[in-house]
């Protein structure tokens, strides 16, 4: 199952026979199941695959007899690296970058200096074939700085307690989504994939649109899909996608826990958790804007 989140897309999947976006197929072989066959791949015409992590390429050896395989303490450890230093540096911008009258401009610029940064690392490492730790922490880093000037301008101008109501709900979600995924209220399967996709795709050239009109508006609201009673609408169903980007993922980590995907592929699954959930934090931190202001 492809995740809905790039730096997942080129991690050993591929298409199978069917059209599905899961590991590549093969055959089954005489008397069973052919080795790695994946279990989650619901709706397929062949329900047998490969596994893309069973045999290292350069060194020809199994991973699991190397015993270098991807665990569930490496993906947490990664997770909370990254994403402690998305908090660490959006902290010290938001006190070292103060967003006051006199300083707001130099701020604001220097806040989407670091936004375009993260942007390209994240991008480049997409791309990569191998995940870089240093990469995706500078990526954390410059998000960080971001992400800590905008709430600080939120907090300063809007409501003082909307960041950390926007920080908690961030965290709600997570943890909803991850006892949904666990107790299989929620499935991902090609068509739930598929539907995500189309709108994900959907929203983002929607908001793309919106933020050009905006260019050419001397209010800035564009075509108000960010603001007032389509804004908190719009923000809902960015929040909804996240979670649903935050199910793709995990059923990415699964499907790598279970193969025994190298300890490497973990930092890619902190990388895509932290994208995730910086979407869905900076969703909840414009719907309570829109709330906050309209108070």
């Amino acid at each position: 199952m492809r995740s809905s989140n790039p730096v997942f897309s080129r991690r050993g999947f591929s298409r199978d026979n069917s059209g599905y976006a899961g590991f590549n197929a093969q055959q089954p072989q005489a008397g069973g199941p052919a080795v790695g066959t994946n279990p989650y791949a619901e709706g397929a015409t062949n329900p047998y695959a490969t596994n893309p992590y069973a045999q290292d390429t350069q060194l020809g050896a199994p991973q699991q007899a190397r015993g270098d395989v991807m665990t569930i303490d490496d993906v947490v450890s990664r997770t909370a690296m990254t994403l402690g230093t998305v908090v660490v540096t959006a902290a010290l911008s938001w006190f070292l970058l103060p967003v006051d009258e006199a300083n707001i401009t130099k701020s604001y610029g220097i806040a989407i200096g670091a936004a375009l940064v993260a942007f390209v690392l994240a991008m480049v490492q997409s791309f990569k074939r191998k995940p870089s730790p240093a990469l995706i922490l500078a990526y954390a880093a410059f998000e960080g700085v971001f992400l800590g000037v905008i709430s600080a301008a939120v907090s300063t101008y809007i409501s003082p307690g909307v960041v950390a109501q926007a920080v908690l709900g961030t965290m709600a979600v997570f943890a909803g989504v991850l006892i949904a995924y666990k107790m299989r209220w929620i499935r991902v399967t090609r068509r739930f994939y598929g539907f995500v996709m189309a709108a994900a795709i959907g929203f983002i050239l929607l908001m793309a649109v919106n933020a050009l009109f905006s260019l050419f508006d001397g209010a800035g609201d564009g075509l108000g899909f960010r603001s007032g009673g389509l804004g908190i609408l719009f923000g809902v169903i960015g929040i909804i996608l996240g979670a649903c980007f935050l199910a793709l993922d995990f059923k990415q980590v699964e499907d790598g826990l279970t193969y025994g995907a190298p300890r490497e592929e973990s930092w890619l699954a902190a990388f895509g958790l932290t994208l995730t959930l910086v979407w869905i934090y900076l969703e909840m931190l414009r719907v309570l804007s829109i709330l906050q202001g309209d108070d």
